[in-house]
């Protein structure tokens, strides 16, 4: 005959499941005891709250009636430890965090009832040490069961991988090495993200054929990195060696697609790459598009600046549509190009600086040369007035 559970067990659990500070507590020990956790970057917290959350609210259940994880509590604990298994977090961190958390939990438990009978304290014990057993052979099993299925299917494995890095869902570098490792690929580093879509008006959705042309149309000779692709909607999406960038705008001209290549961040900041050229083309006007141009990471911050939500400060933005015109030695240049957008043409322009006509086009084509912006372009010339306004 068993003895039935005290009433201080249900006071606990309302006490605490109505306490948010108790959920703090077990995310801020996770964070701080865990190193896969305190990589986690702030887009990921919102999660492990969540979990906590549910966690805790279910294991004081327990606790407070005698009671026993049941079959749906199981499938949810599979789910969390496919989904840690599909993002590259080690099921052993993860057992580790539950672990920690069942810590908090006691303690949290111990200071508001300091003078716990010892068939509360006991049942608490046996609550958590079962629970934990229990979840951890489960977890266990099912992240197993989802990495051999991921390598198993490498196709799908890879553009998992790509899907993930542009959800920013890998805890950190070396939880994406050791996805990396056993999927048996070295990823591009530095590397170019590739945003594309169809430039016609209907814009049919890409199949993931449609990405693998492209891919293949990329690939660089000798490189031995593994390029990913895959798609958001009407977009494929490339993850790139930065040497096949050069190629992106002949590549899709071919096919009269328009895109963004970013180049300017690294493998654990995909995320942030992805959502800047995602944005650019949400926002770029239709003569930004022209034949055989795709935006780069210089047209992606101008826009995301021009819409009111900077992703770089003024003077690296500057930097990147400038380039060498930022350096000391090639100021006549930069002279000469804001004299020529100030003025309105090349002879006015020339006029006020003195310089024969022929001597100001001159020094035009060499901005052509080392920015790759032809200041006679409309969203060229755009740009260039942008990036020196603020650099000034």
């Amino acid at each position: 005959m068993t003895n039935k559970p005290s009433g201080i067990r249900e006071r606990i659990r309302q006490e605490m499941v109505a306490d948010p500070g108790v959920v703090e507590a077990i995310v801020a020990a996770v964070h701080e005891q865990v190193p896969v956790y305190a990589a986690l970057d702030d887009s990921r917290l919102p999660e492990v709250r969540a979990i906590a959350a549910w966690g805790l609210e279910r294991l004081l259940h327990l606790w407070a009636t005698d009671g026993a994880l049941g079959p749906a509590d199981l499938r949810r604990f599979r789910g969390i430890a496919s989904a840690r298994a599909a993002d590259g977090r080690p099921v052993r961190a993860v057992l580790r965090a539950y672990r920690v958390a069942g810590t908090v939990l006691t303690d949290e438990v111990a200071a508001r009832a300091p003078r716990l009978g010892a068939a509360d304290a006991f049942a608490l014990a046996r609550m958590l040490l079962v629970s934990l057993d229990t979840l951890s052979e489960e977890m266990a099993t099912a992240y197993a069961a989802t990495s051999e299925d991921l390598a198993g299917d490498r196709s799908r494995a890879l553009r998992l991988l790509l899907d993930d890095l542009i959800a920013g869902r890998h805890a950190s570098v070396g939880a994406l090495t050791d996805r990396s490792a056993l999927l048996g690929v070295r990823l591009p580093d530095p590397c170019a993200l590739l945003v594309a879509e169809p430039a016609a008006a209907d814009r049919p959705d890409p199949a993931h054929g449609t990405a693998t042309d492209l891919l293949d149309a990329l690939a660089v000779p000798g490189d031995e990195t593994t390029p990913l692709a895959t798609v958001r909607g009407s977009r494929a999406v490339l993850l790139l060696p930065l040497a096949a960038a050069v190629r992106v705008g002949a590549v899709l001209g071919e096919r009269s697609w328009r895109g963004c290549v970013v180049t300017g961040e690294s493998l654990e900041r995909i995320a942030l790459a992805h959502r800047l050229a995602a944005d650019a083309l949400d926002t770029a006007p239709a003569h930004a598009h022209r034949s055989g141009h795709v935006l780069t990471d210089a047209d992606a911050q101008v826009l995301a600046l021009l819409a009111g939500r900077p992703a770089a400060a003024p003077d690296h933005i500057a930097r990147l549509v400038l380039g060498p015109l930022t350096e000391a030695a090639q100021g006549h240049l930069l002279e000469a190009l804001t004299t020529y957008i100030d003025s309105g043409s090349a002879n006015a322009a020339a006029r006020a600086l003195h310089l024969h006509p022929q001597s100001l086009r001159y020094r035009l084509r060499r901005v052509r040369e080392l920015t790759g912006r032809d200041p006679r372009d409309p969203w060229h010339r755009l740009t260039l007035d942008i990036a020196r306004t603020i650099r000034d």
